[in-house]
C-alpha cells in the first residue's frame, strides 16, 4: 500500500469539467450575493421615497444587512470547519433565498430592516465558506486564477443589479426597490437546488478521518477528466501539521493581523464608494455623469479588473498583485478628489471600479492559502467578518464624513488603501503555487 498527499492527488486530477461545474454553481450564488450586497446602494433612494425617509435613514437597511453579514461570517465559518462545508453552504443559501424573497413583500420599514438583517446573516455565511471550499478542489498551480475567476462573478452580479435599477428608473415604477430585490432573489433560489450537487470538500473529509470518502471524491474528479482512478492500494494520507490552529497562534499571528486589517480597510473604501455613489448619481450626479445608466459602465469596468488580477496572481504572485491594486485604487480615489471637470470624475469612477474589484480578486485568492485546512473556513470567516465590519462602518459612520464633502470621504479612502498596501507588504508569506496544508 502506498500513500500520496491530497495536493499530489489534486495535481493528478488537474482542472477541467469537474471544477467548471463547481464554478457554475458557486458562481451563480456568488453573483446573487453581490446583488444582495450592492442592492443597499441601488435601493436606498427608492426605499426613502416609499417610507418617506431621508436617504441616510434608508441606508439603515445597509447597516442592518452588514451587521447580519458580520455575525453570519463569524458563525458559519466556524461551523463549516467543525461540521463540514457542504451542509453549511446548503443552509446559508436556503436562508439567503428565503429572506431575500420575503424582503420584496415587507409592509413597513421595520419589517424590511429585520429581513435585511436575516438576509445579511445568510450572505455573510455563504461568502467565506464558498471560497474555502472552492480552494480545496483546486491544485496549487491553478488555484489563484480559478479563485479570481470565481470572484469575477461579483462583477456579473453588480452588472445585473445595476441594469435592474436602471430599468426600474427608466420605467418609472413605484417602489422600485421591490423589483430590484425580486431580481436579486432569483439566482439565490436557483442556487439552493444546485448546491445539493456539490460534494463535500476532500480536504475536510481527510482531516476528519474519512480518507475513503476523500478518495472517492478524488476519483470522481479523475473520472470527470478522463483519467484513471487511484489504485486500490493507493491511499491519500493527511499532511503533517494539518490540524486546526488558532488564527492568532504564533505561526499565524502576523499574517492574520495584516490580512484582517486589509479586509477591513478595503471594505470601508469599497462599500463607502458603492453605498453612496448610486444614490448620488441617481440624484444630482456630476454634470453628465449621473443616473443609473452610468453605473452600468462602472460595473462593466470591473470585468477587466478581475481579468488582470487573474493574470497577476499567477504571473506576479498574490502579494505583489494585491499591493499593486491597492495602490491603483488609491490613485483612482485621488483622481476623483483632484478632478477639475466631469470627464475626469467619470474616468476616476471607472478606474476605482476597475482597481477595487481587482483588489478583491487578489485578496480572495490570497487569503484562504494563508491558513491550514483545519483553520481555513474560520480564517475566511474572520476575514469576511472584518469586511462586514467595514461595510457596517461605511453607510453609518461615513454619513458624517460625507456631510463634510464627498471629496473628503473619497480622499480618506485613498489614505486607507495606501495603508492596506503597506499591510500587504508586511505579510510573512507568498503563496503562489503553495500547497494547502
Amino acid at each position: 500500500m502506498s500513500g500520496i498527499s491530497m495536493d499530489e492527488a489534486l495535481d493528478r486530477a488537474g482542472t477541467g469539467a469537474f471544477q467548471k461545474r463547481l464554478m457554475g454553481i458557486f458562481g451563480l450564488v456568488w453573483a446573487a450575493d453581490a446583488m444582495q450586497v450592492l442592492a443597499v446602494g441601488f435601493t436606498a433612494a427608492s426605499i426613502a421615497a416609499t417610507f418617506q425617509l431621508t436617504v441616510a435613514q434608508a441606508l439603515q437597511t445597509g447597516t442592518l444587512f452588514f451587521l447580519g453579514m458580520l455575525i453570519g461570517a463569524m458563525l458559519f465559518g466556524r461551523l463549516a470547519d467543525r461540521w463540514g462545508r457542504r451542509y453549511v453552504l446548503i443552509l446559508t443559501v436556503a436562508c439567503d433565498a428565503l429572506f431575500g424573497l420575503l424582503s420584496i413583500f415587507a409592509p413597513d420599514f421595520t419589517s424590511l430592516l429585520i429581513l435585511r438583517f436575516l438576509t445579511g446573516m445568510a450572505v455573510g455565511g455563504t461568502l467565506p465558506v464558498d471560497y474555502a471550499m472552492m480552494a480545496e478542489f483546486l491544485p496549487s498551480k491553478n488555484r489563484g486564477r480559478w479563485l479570481v475567476m470565481l470572484e469575477g462573478f461579483w462583477a456579473v452580479g453588480t452588472l445585473i443589479v445595476a441594469l435592474a435599477a436602471w430599468a426600474a428608473s427608466v420605467a418609472g415604477v413605484a417602489d422600485a426597490w421591490r423589483y430590484i430585490f425580486a431580481v436579486t432573489a432569483v439566482p439565490a433560489i436557483l442556487g439552493v437546488a444546485l448546491r445539493f450537487f456539490v460534494p463535500e470538500s476532500p480536504l475536510y473529509l481527510l482531516r476528519s478521518g474519512r480518507a475513503a470518502d476523500a478518495k472517492a471524491i478524488v476519483n470522481r474528479m479523475l473520472g470527470a477528466h478522463g483519467k484513471p482512478p487511484l489504485a486500490a492500494g493507493e491511499e491519500i494520507v493527511a499532511a503533517p501539521h494539518a490540524d486546526s490552529e488558532g488564527l492568532f497562534s504564533p505561526p499565524l499571528r502576523r499574517r492574520s493581523l495584516m490580512i484582517l486589517a486589509i479586509w477591513f480597510l478595503v471594505s470601508v473604501s469599497y462599500y463607502g464608494v458603492f453605498t453612496w455613489m448610486p444614490a448620488r448619481l441617481a440624484g444630482d450626479g456630476f454634470g453628465f455623469v449621473r443616473g443609473y445608466g452610468f453605473l452600468v459602465f462602472v460595473a462593466l469596468a470591473q470585468i477587466p479588473g478581475y481579468a488582470l488580477a487573474a493574470y497577476g496572481v499567477e504571473a506576479w504572485g498574490r502579494r505583489p498583485t494585491l499591493v499593486g491594486f491597492c495602490l491603483l485604487s488609491a490613485a483612482g480615489c485621488l483622481l476623483f478628489v483632484l478632478s477639475p471637470d466631469d470627464v475626469l470624475i467619470g474616468a476616476s469612477l471607472l478606474l476605482m471600479s476597475f482597481a477595487l474589484l481587482g483588489t478583491w480578486g487578489a485578496l480572495y485568492a490570497y487569503t484562504p492559502e494563508l491558513y491550514p485546512t483545519g483553520s481555513r473556513a474560520t480564517g475566511m470567516g474572520a476575514a469576511g467578518a472584518m469586511a462586514r465590519l467595514g461595510g457596517l462602518v461605511a453607510p453609518s459612520v461615513m454619513t458624517f464624513v460625507v456631510s463634510l464633502g464627498l471629496g473628503v470621504a473619497i480622499g480618506l479612502f485613498a489614505g486607507l488603501l495606501v495603508i492596506a498596501a503597506i499591510a500587504a507588504l508586511a505579510i510573512d508569506a507568498e503563496t503562489r503555487q503553495a500547497s494547502l496544508g
